[in-house]
């Protein structure tokens, strides 16, 4: 890969960064909002970078040092001098092969990084979550405040889980709730889940936590929903054989909301 093309693989790459970071929201399909700054510190010196190597390479051109960006290695009386001890110069061998360029498949490079201006990835959605177990939610230990009167209650499913596993009161039991989510198909069919993901850092350490839903139709995967219900009995109410699930009243579809990796009271009106 030549001087040049290695320039504009860092210019593309932190401008990528910039317009993912500054101008659009894309970046919150990756990371948590508190990386920003990073993102943007980060395609600040790749730009800078890019162009120092550029200017660098355009500098050696000019006063005849460029050869690395022409230099075809065949013993076309360039490109292959010779040294006094008979050895080849550079990072040629005895037949004039330059040894000291990056393999072509370099190239291949630029396709995440155009990605990156022109098709950024979607936020992970219902084939993760299907792929992997609810998160474990951490115990309550200062006991659960009384719940606000509030009917249908808003609620997280991380709140909702802890409710129906270790509050020995067992106040949620007779509650009607709503929760926000995606769609996750659940496996045999016998309803489908009520999906949240959450990341600590980025989308390389997400976990799902998830409401397993009966009553209603499955809609489409991935379809962002307010789900409205009660407590499915199953197990007992307060223990950790509580089913966590949700006998569905209505569902109605809601928007996507821009930051999807947290785990956030719903929107109702």
């Amino acid at each position: 890969m030549r001087r040049f093309a290695q320039a504009a693989l860092l210019v593309l790459s932190g401008l990528g960064l910039l317009h993912a970071a500054l101008f659009t929201d894309l970046y919150l399909n990756l990371v948590k909002p508190g990386m920003r700054p990073l993102l943007i510190a980060s395609g600040a010196v790749l730009v800078a970078l890019g162009a120092w190597a550029a200017a660098e390479a355009w500098g050696r051109r000019r006063t005849g040092g460029g050869r690395d960006d022409h230099d075809h290695g065949h013993g076309h009386g360039h490109g292959h001098r010779r040294r006094p001890d008979g050895g080849g110069s550079g990072g040629g061998d005895a037949h004039g092969h330059d040894h000291s360029r990056v393999p072509r498949v370099a190239w291949l490079l630029f396709l995440p990084v155009l990605s990156l201006l022109f098709y950024a990835p979607p936020a992970l959605g219902s084939y993760t979550a299907s792929r992997e177990p609810a998160k474990a939610v951490a115990v309550e230990e200062d006991g659960f405040d009384p719940l606000p009167a509030t009917s249908p209650l808003p609620i997280t499913l991380t709140d909702f889980t802890q409710r129906v596993q270790q509050d020995r009161s067992r106040a949620v039991g007779k509650r009607t709730v709503v929760m926000t989510g995606f769609v996750t198909p659940a496996p045999g069919g016998d309803g489908w889940y009520l999906t949240r993901i959450i990341v600590s850092c980025c989308a390389a350490d997400a976990s799902s936590v998830k409401v397993l839903v009966h009553g209603a139709a499955a809609p489409k995967a991935d379809t962002w929903v307010n789900v409205t219900g009660t407590w499915h009995p199953g197990g007992t109410l307060g223990t950790a054989s509580a089913a966590v699930a949700l006998d569905a009243r209505s569902v109605a579809k809601a928007p996507k909301p821009s930051n999807a990796y947290m785990d956030a009271l719903p929107l109702t009106s």
